[in-house]
């Protein structure tokens, strides 16, 4: 490995990924002096970053050969990038492409889990595979940058509460409620109510962006475990189905749910301060302990200037500071929220085992 380190940089190799290792960052204009920006560096050191949603497992099935340890520039993601956005833990969605539905979703699901194994196999210096709030917790103190499995979408289920203890004994942790007959416009179905019920068993999540109405506010009547909105900002400043109202963020946070902003202009508008905008109204409304960040990188969107890729996250937070969020609010966004849901979760599915045997019921019975 030396001696082809040598190679590259006698023969200019890295040239084709100069993003990588640019010069220090250019100070956010509210922050002309640097401090803020040197601040949030300090505090994401001891509050990292837990990235709600990256795109990463999906675009690394169309190259041939890539190192995420070394640097990778045709993605937004890559350890670099990541240490130096100080991203302690990522969710790696297991979305496919419309048009894979059924037994088609649940192998393509199936490959995207095999996928991201190897992938974080390949990679043990850098990231490691976890499970719970703990795991996540034991991985940042060993250097590593935890991953999590999840979101999947509910047509990987194939309507079967089987194939869902299938996919959580490999490690999904997330499940998107939306586009089946037992999640839809209409809400929940009997069968999805019992699937709700079977994910709070198991310790699996409900991710509702992109939910409809009905259907949320049935998954937060039924769910005795937190929910997760894993891309979702405020219709308040920008009018996107998947972004959520004001009377939805405070019964979000009524309920200690979590809402994810993503950093998508088409979201949340074309700046940081865009994003600031948002992360700032969520927080009023739904309380500082239902924010946290989805970088969305790696998802086929595009992003606002300055947080192009995984790197970007202090200048967001140095805008934050900027602003007057307290370091106790900054930890919550970037850490401790996703940390209270995941432990939320494992609580909720240890006391729901102790009265509740696995579901066998099936959706022709409970849906006709």
């Amino acid at each position: 490995m030396a001696d082809l380190q040598d190679e590259l940089h006698t023969t200019g190799g890295l040239d084709a990924v100069p993003d990588l290792f640019e010069d220090e960052p250019r100070a956010p204009v509210s922050d002309p002096d640097g401090t803020q920006l040197e601040r949030a560096r300090a505090i994401l050191t001891a509050h990292p970053v837990a990235d709600g949603y990256s795109g990463l497992p999906w675009a690394l099935r169309h190259l041939h050969w890539y190192d995420l340890e070394l640097g990778e520039s045709s993605v937004d993601t890559d350890v670099p990038r990541l240490r130096a956005g100080h991203v302690g833990a990522l969710f790696w969605s297991l979305h496919l492409p419309e048009g894979i539905v059924r037994d088609r979703a649940v192998g393509a699901t199936l490959e995207q889990l095999d996928l991201v194994k190897s992938v974080v196999g390949a990679h043990p210096d850098g990231l490691r595979l976890v499970c719970t709030a703990g795991q996540a917790t034991d991985a940042r103190h060993c250097g590593r940058i935890a991953v999590l499995l999840g979101p999947a979408q509910a047509a990987a289920l194939d309507d079967s509460l089987g194939v869902l203890r299938a996919l959580h004994s490999l490690g999904l942790r997330i499940l998107t409620l939306s586009g089946v007959s037992w999640a839809g416009e209409t809400g929940l179905t009997r069968f999805g109510e019992e699937v709700v019920r079977e994910m709070n068993r198991l310790g699996v999540l409900a991710d509702l962006s992109g939910a409809s109405t009905d259907t949320v506010a049935r998954v937060l009547a039924v769910s005795r475990a937190p929910v997760l909105f894993t891309r979702s900002a405020a219709r308040a400043l920008r009018p996107h189905p998947a972004n959520l109202p004001d009377d939805l963020l405070a019964g979000l946070g009524a309920a200690k749910g979590l809402c994810m902003v993503p950093l998508t202009p088409e979201q949340t508008g074309p700046s940081v301060r865009a994003v600031a905008d948002h992360l700032d109204h969520v927080r009023e409304v739904a309380g500082p302990e239902s924010v946290g960040l989805s970088g969305t990188f790696d998802a086929g969107t595009a992003h606002p200037q300055d947080l192009a890729d995984a790197s970007r996250y202090p200048h967001l937070i140095a805008e934050l500071l900027h602003r007057g969020w307290t370091e106790s609010h900054i930890a919550l966004l970037t850490w401790g929220n996703v940390q209270r849901v995941l432990r939320g979760a494992d609580f909720t599915a240890r006391a729901a085992q102790q009265r509740r045997r696995p579901s066998t019921a099936n959706i022709a019975e409970l849906d006709g």
